[in-house]
Parts: C-alpha cells; structure tokens; sequence
C-alpha cells in the first residue's frame, strides 16, 4: 500500500523528532505503487512501505547499507 500525503507528512514529523534532524525528508515513490522515499539532505537512505494486517496499520522502513559505505568507518 502507498502512503498517502497526511501519512508522508506524519512520518516525516515522526522520524525529525525521533532522530533530533529537521534534514530528513519524505516524498512520495515514483511511480504509482512505489513506496516513500526518505533522504537526509539529498542523500536518499531508504523506503517505508505500508502495511495493514487485520486492521492494524504499521509502517515499515527498510535501509540498505552497502559495504562500500562502510569503508571510511
């Protein structure tokens, strides 16, 4: 399931107060079924998807960290 406008926005507030960065933004997937998209600054660092199971409805964020990222740590 997509996220609607209200939802993007309330995951946005959710994630800068959570994480203490106003640089975190979410947008709308491109493309009619794609999940959102989240970015701190320009760099995009994952997906939140929707899910709903018996009425309840959670939002899942899924981050890929390739190996290359991890060289200068």
């Amino acid at each position: 399931m997509i996220l609607t406008e209200e939802e993007i926005v309330k995951v946005q507030n959710y994630l800068q107060q959570l994480f203490f960065n106003p640089e975190i933004h979410v947008r709308p997937g491109e493309g009619k079924e794609a999940p959102a998209e989240v970015f701190v600054g320009k760099e995009f660092i994952g997906v939140i998807y929707k899910d709903e199971d018996d009425g309840e409805i959670s939002y899942d964020w899924n981050m890929s960290i390739l190996k290359e990222d991890l060289d200068n740590f």
